[in-house]
């Protein structure tokens, strides 16, 4: 337990740190508000979709591997929320309140990290490419989750190994990889 307790007080530390960072600069705080939306979702569903409409040859395997991953990064993320219970930086330290309202009450692991990051691996691995514009993507929206103050790092860390994690193993049980 004490190694819990020493890792909750980092995690609160840095995101202490980088929370007041994004405010004394006030680009950075509008740039994550941006960066976070970016990873609602809206481009799980769009790319597929005009991957399908361009005729790709690869479209199919695409779609049906984003689909799969997709869907068991929300099914794993769900019950690892909803079982582990963190609580978010707004109910956890007093007198503080995030710039946006969270999605849902728990904070570990990241859900827009772990999704983004999902989403960008089975991407590489799929078409190959711009595959540092796409992690640099998927970092930058779960370093936006903590300076909007939804998330501690450790929730981002987790969610990026998470969502990158179920993107290999859902290629290679589809052998894409």
């Amino acid at each position: 337990m004490a190694i819990m307790a020493a890792l909750q007080q980092i995690d609160v530390a840095l995101f202490d740190k980088v929370f007041h960072l994004g405010r004394e600069y006030k680009a950075m705080t509008k740039g994550a508000i941006t960066l976070s939306r970016s990873g609602d979702g809206y481009l799980q569903i769009l790319t597929p979709a005009l991957v399908w409409l361009s005729g790709s040859l690869l479209a199919p395997t695409y779609a049906a591997a984003l689909a799969v991953a997709m869907l068991a990064e929300r099914i794993i993320y769900y019950i690892m929320k909803n079982t582990l219970k963190r609580l978010r930086p707004c109910d956890f330290k007093k007198n503080f309140k995030s710039l946006i309202a969270a999605s849902d009450k728990f904070s570990f692991p990241s859900g827009h990290t772990s999704a983004a990051f999902c989403f960008s691996t089975i991407t590489i691995i799929t078409f190959g490419g711009a595959y540092t514009a796409m992690f640099i993507w998927a970092s930058l929206v779960g370093a936006s989750r903590v300076v909007i103050g939804v998330h501690y790092p450790g929730d981002i860390v987790a969610g990026a190994v998470m969502g990158s994690g179920i993107a290999v193993g859902t290629a290679s049980m589809l052998n894409i990889w």
